[in-house]
């Protein structure tokens, strides 16, 4: 790197730290030291925003204050505290995660950035967050925001990872002792300054640097990654009641939503799915070998998951005849269910579901 490129790199980097340390963002985990709550805080915090994680953070640390703690739980108690938080591989990973730390490296989160991006889970980021912020090692830590920050200070349209890490690398190199404060201060720069639409240029710390502003191209720095259109999913369900009793199914725990608990059911084909109660009776037979009695109400819930929109018809049921299927073996294809049982009031409130469904749940609407 040339002198005149390192001379600007320090440049940034004091007014980024000089901003940085101005501020006081309510971040629950900013001053933390724990390298444990550090990685639940950042796993927590991927694709999520602060305000949303910030109670589950206090909950999950209360209940798992180390990895020995986590390690030891069982899974479907990880799931009911991340419920509602979402991308539930994430609370799947950290679990795993958490059990090769105490396998592997005696229940002390690993500082070097290899061992961590062997962690279930972790990845590129979340590694370099960790392994700076918690250990101070001079690692770029590039999320969403951050790549929106480098492509425009230094007028990248198209930059590859290996082109922003690059980048972050000979920002770090000149403050190397303070990689956490760097990191973080790009992150929330692009947080709450540096945003993708009507970014505040004007009270922005590296304006006077910043390349794309000088050259006019910051609406289009970075270029916005090309994404499909989101498809639309159509599903029944059934809550089925024998009793006091209502049936739910476990999903496998390698899929979607995976290792929650939901009302079983079935794909339609498009949203003309208002079927007769006697085909639908028919659909769930087929689909798991049981019967029901499909009742007259109905309940619609839509849910956008990151590339499909679910619209879910929820059919209110008594049970019929049959036996539940074996786990695994129900016949309902990349549906198919790992585990089933018939659960009360309470039993239903214990269980983590997804949340479209803890929605309708809690709001009584399924009780007679």
């Amino acid at each position: 790197m040339s002198r005149a490129a390192v001379l600007r790199s320090e440049k940034l980097v004091d007014a980024l730290l000089d901003w940085f340390d101005g501020r006081d963002r309510d971040v629950p985990w900013r001053d933390e030291s724990d390298p444990f709550a550090i990685l639940v805080a950042e796993v927590m915090a991927q694709q999520t925003r602060m305000e949303s994680v910030r109670p589950y953070y206090h909950r999950f640390r209360e209940r798992f204050p180390d990895a020995a703690s986590l390690a030891a739980a069982d899974q479907d108690e990880v799931l009911k505290l991340w419920e509602g938080l979402g991308y539930y591989a994430r609370a799947r990973n950290l679990h795993a995660a958490a059990r090769v730390i105490v396998k592997r490296h005696d229940g002390v989160v690993p500082s070097a950035p290899e061992a961590l991006r062997s962690l279930p889970g972790v990845g590129p980021y979340t590694a370099g967050a960790v392994a700076s912020i918690a250990f101070g090692a001079p690692e770029p830590a590039v999320d969403g925001n951050t790549r929106r920050v480098l492509g425009r200070l230094f007028d990248l349209e198209r930059p590859s990872p290996a082109a922003l890490e690059r980048t972050a690398r000979e920002l770090l190199a000149a403050a190397p002792s303070r990689a956490a404060a760097v990191n973080q201060a790009l992150m929330d720069l692009g947080s709450l300054v540096c945003t993708p639409k009507n970014p505040g240029c004007e009270r922005c710390p590296v304006a006077r640097g910043c390349l794309a502003l000088g050259r006019g191209t910051v609406p289009e720095r970075p270029a916005a990654k090309k994404t499909a259109p989101k498809r639309a999913r159509f599903e029944r369900a059934v809550a089925t009641r024998n009793g006091s009793k209502t049936l739910v199914a476990r999903r496998r725990r390698d899929g979607l939503l995976g290792g929650l608990w939901e009302f079983p059911s079935v794909v339609s084909a498009n949203e003309a799915s208002h079927v007769s109660r006697r085909s639908l009776a028919t659909d769930i037979e087929r689909a798991f070998g049981f019967q029901v009695g499909i009742g007259p109400a109905r309940h619609d819930v839509t849910h956008a998951f990151s590339h499909f929109r679910l619209s879910l018809e929820v059919h209110e049921a008594r049970w019929v005849s049959g036996r539940l299927p074996d786990a695994g073996d129900d016949g309902s294809g990349e549906r198919r269910y790992a585990e089933w049982a018939w659960c009360d009031e309470m039993d239903l409130e214990r269980i983590a579901v997804p949340v479209y469904l803890r929605r309708l749940i809690s709001s009584g609407a399924l009780r007679r």
